[in-house]
């Protein structure tokens, strides 16, 4: 069965789907020995599909990890010539070859996705699936509300970058400074860092608690564990959770006689 060529590489472990991409805009893919374009389909059964002339591997199986990346770590697959600081992959002990979603930066913390399933990472790193990242931002000075209805709203940068709006929000004064929560769609490079730079407001630390539907939950610094199948089919299919989703009841409006008062089970979390 013939699929596009950055769809195999993607399958075979070779990044995101945009990351093969690259690999084929660079001219290091061939297929039965011609150089092989953007777009291009082969069928992995019956096409030799190279790789800067070595021959793709079979499909590993697919793999899904949660890991607690500590600060100063690399959310790469390996760290650059004469770089001797960790990366992701030298805290998670497996055969596969995995790589990272949704990286965060070498000062930052929290939840990190590494996976060999392609078509998840381009679901997860694609802006059209909306699929949302929460982080748990201090920053050094506590925010006026001018400030937090800036970054709702959207900043400009100083590239001339408009981000998109964000959920934005105080949760708990910490001293001079505060802790916010911040949901957002998009994740450019130090986005979070850049946007509370342009508002006049210093981070001190950021921790990302959420990718989509997957928790960092329990998981402590440098710690990690493999995704459920529930986690795994939720990621995948995010109307699954929207569909088993609570509904709120409207404000100012008494239950029915013939049914029970709603009673959240949900517990905010201990500070």
């Amino acid at each position: 069965m013939q699929e596009r060529l950055q769809k195999i590489l993607a399958k075979a472990g070779y990044g995101s789907r945009r990351a093969c991409e690259e690999l084929l805009l660079a001219g290091r893919v061939r297929v039965n020995g011609q150089l092989a374009g953007l777009g291009q389909k082969a069928d992995p059964a019956l096409d030799r599909i190279t790789l800067d002339g070595k021959a793709l591997p079979k499909p590993e199986a697919l793999t899904y990890i949660a890991l607690h990346k500590p600060r100063f770590v690399l959310s790469t697959v390996e760290a650059e010539q004469d770089d001797n600081r960790e990366t992701v992959l030298d805290l998670v002990e497996v055969r596969e070859r995995v790589y990272p979603v949704g990286r965060l930066d070498l000062e930052s913390e929290g939840l990190v996705l590494l996976t060999n399933d392609g078509d998840l990472a381009n679901r997860l790193t694609h802006p059209r699936y909306g699929h949302k990242k929460e982080y748990r931002v201090l920053v050094a000075k506590r925010p006026d509300d001018a400030q937090i209805a800036a970054w709702r709203r959207g900043v400009i940068l100083e590239d001339g970058y408009q981000t998109a709006p964000a959920d934005v929000r105080v949760t708990e004064v910490q001293g001079k400074g505060a802790w916010m929560r911040v949901v957002m769609g998009e994740g450019r490079k130090r986005q979070i860092r850049e946007i509370a730079a342009q508002l006049g407001l210093p981070v001190v630390r950021i921790v990302r608690l959420r990718i989509g539907s997957l928790r960092l939950g329990r998981l402590k610094v440098r710690e990690w564990r493999f995704l459920t199948k529930e986690e795994v089919d939720l990621l995948k299919n995010p109307e699954k959770e929207q569909a088993t989703r609570t509904p709120r009841p409207v404000a100012g409006r008494r239950p029915s006689s013939n049914r029970r008062p709603f009673k959240s089970k949900t517990k905010r979390p201990a500070r």
